[in-house]
């Protein structure tokens, strides 16, 4: 009975206010989630976990010593997948970046990407971003992994200086604009010593702030790393 109504509610909601997909802006049927069909099986996958010594873990080959690395999809401003992103970080459905990483790993399952993680844990976000926005999109995402592979989600670090934006800052100016913004969150990193964590974020362009972050991460005794994001630019 309260499926039922559930169900009328929900095709109710569709009417007053229809669901469309970010992608195609077409209205979403009953059974689609967050994206159509068509767009989803359009997602423009990178498949770097299939690759030895991809694009990915190339960028960061002698900067910081990771295990593999990986993103769901390409990102390209102003394309059409674009929108997934900047409606995750700023549009308040950060549901639907949990709902994409769940799905990652049900789609990358043949690869044994995830094979060996110990625990997930996110790009943290500076208080002063986190009370403005609301949430952090990347600890929704890591989440989303966490559950579908049966792990914990550990906040394992601290932004402890909020940066400015780095959408318009080339190489350099990121890397100079994110020293010293993160450090470990000493209590929760210790229950992490040897283990092998995933580190996650929304989109890779430089690599700036994950190789921050992973190094970090790398003083916890005995630790290895690995890095997710949900998208990259195209690092070839």
């Amino acid at each position: 009975m309260w499926n039922t109504i559930k169900q009328w509610l929900g095709a109710a909601a569709d009417v007053a206010l229809p669901r469309v997909c970010p992608v195609c802006q077409e209205t979403l049927d009953g059974d689609e989630r967050w994206l159509c069909r068509k767009c989803l099986a359009a997602l423009p996958r990178t498949r770097y976990e299939e690759v030895h010594f991809n694009a990915m873990e190339q960028h960061f080959a002698g900067i910081v010593p990771i295990e593999r690395a990986t993103a769901y999809f390409y990102y390209e401003k102003g394309a059409p997948y674009a929108s997934i992103l900047h409606d995750i970080k700023y549009r308040s459905t950060p549901l639907m970046g949990r709902w994409l990483t769940a799905r990652a790993v049900r789609d990358m399952g043949d690869s044994h990407f995830f094979d060996g993680i110990d625990a997930v844990t996110a790009v943290p976000l500076h208080r002063s971003k986190l009370a403005k926005r609301g949430y952090n999109q990347s600890e929704y995402l890591a989440r989303g992994i966490a559950d579908a592979l049966g792990v914990p989600y550990v906040e394992a670090l601290r932004a402890i200086r909020s940066h400015s934006t780095q959408t318009h800052k080339g190489a350099m100016e990121r890397w100079q604009n994110i020293q010293g913004n993160y450090v470990l969150n000493k209590r929760n990193a210790s229950p992490l010593t040897g283990k092998h964590i995933l580190l996650v974020d929304d989109v890779i362009t430089t690599g700036s702030t994950l190789t921050v972050c992973a190094s970090q991460l790398l003083q916890i005794p005995g630790v290895s790393v690995s890095l997710f994001t949900l998208a990259a630019a195209r690092l070839e």
